[in-house]
């Protein structure tokens, strides 16, 4: 209910203060597009950048769909902070000829039923109706009260193309569509992924996100601006006891003056960290490690069935030496149409 109530108030003062024409670079406008996708990845606390080989890498960095030798679809649905806020995801990707692949994927971040009290003010006893919350006779009349959402939408379509068999690369365009209550906002974006590898066992990768400066226009007259950032990152690949070690360690470079709300800073410019780690054995099962951006130590396994990957991922947020959010629990799944008549060409 707190969390209702700080929605809320947001509408409230969105309402009071409409801004026109103002375009502003917004610190967080981008902020629910890095949650993350796939149990997979979260479990690893995000480490994906140089990882990435399947779906979920239109995400993390689209150069990874190169990697598809088989069509994939993946869905993910989590539980933020309990059951108050609702995150899903969907994604497909194909290769197509030799050497490219194509994707699209979607994410729904929610929060339902915030109370609006807006056209539910007053004067106590009555329905007349008051303006001024401060007025001494100012009342709630619960049964002028609704409800609305908080809605975040970002759709990615994704290309992806072996360049050579050590070097890929990736697209993708955004289309961002946000609702809060009777206000909305759409934007596009643009990212930019790499994928080197320069040893036989070790991967480098590069997303470059929201490379030209994303906008997201609202229809209120306010234009936010969401700053580039880059994320890089390296993962190496041990043989280990007939299964494969995967250590990884990504970093998220933003330019947004962030201090406070990042691992460190070197002035205007933060960095955020990801680090995880895990276990695959014989590409029946695995279990992970990782360590978040937000300062959470992540768990989670995966079991692989013919076709069909379930993966599970568990985070936990402390705010305070004695209090702390709900678990966050994410379950995904991913098939892989593995027959013969989906093979990439050449193969």
């Amino acid at each position: 209910m707190v969390s209702k109530f700080f929605f809320t108030l947001a509408i409230t003062v969105i309402t009071t203060f409409s801004i026109y024409s103002q375009t502003v670079i917004s610190k967080y406008a981008g902020e629910f597009m890095a949650i993350g996708v796939g149990a997979r990845a979260l479990g690893m606390g995000g480490a994906y950048v140089a990882v990435s080989n399947d779906v979920i890498s239109g995400y993390y960095n689209p150069a990874g769909l190169a990697n598809l030798n088989y069509p994939q679809i993946a869905l993910m649905h989590a539980e933020q902070f309990g059951n108050l806020v609702n995150y899903d995801y969907a994604g497909v990707a194909i290769p197509y000829g030799t050497d490219m692949s194509f994707g699209i994927s979607a994410m729904r971040l929610a929060v339902d039923g915030i109370p609006d009290t807006r056209d539910a003010l007053v004067v106590r006893g009555t329905t007349q109706r008051l303006t001024d919350i401060t007025d001494p006779r100012a009342g709630i009349n619960p049964d002028l009260v609704t409800e609305f959402s908080d809605q975040d939408w970002a759709f990615y379509l994704t290309f992806a193309k072996r360049h050579a068999e050590d070097f890929y690369y990736g697209v993708n365009v955004k289309i961002i569509k946000r609702n809060i209550a009777e206000f909305g906002a759409w934007g596009v974006g643009f990212d930019i992924g790499a994928l080197y590898k320069p040893a036989e066992n070790l991967v480098l990768g590069a997303n470059l996100q929201d490379i030209t400066t994303t906008l997201v226009a609202w229809n209120t007259g306010r234009n936010e601006l969401i700053s580039p950032t880059a994320k890089v990152g390296a993962a190496y690949f041990i043989d280990f006891f007939g299964g494969k070690i995967t250590p990884a360690l990504d970093f998220d470079i933003r330019f947004e003056n962030r201090k406070f709300a990042s691992n460190f800073n070197l002035g205007p410019v933060s960095f955020d960290m990801h680090a995880g780690f895990e276990y695959n054995f014989k590409n029946l099962f695995a279990v992970r490690a990782g360590y978040n951006d937000v300062k959470q130590f992540t768990l989670g396994a995966g079991v692989k069935l013919p076709k069909l990957n379930v993966d599970y991922s568990f985070a936990r947020f402390n705010y305070s030496e004695n209090e702390r959010l709900d678990d966050t629990h994410r379950i995904s799944i991913m098939l892989t149409l593995e027959e013969a008549r989906f093979l990439r060409l050449g193969l």
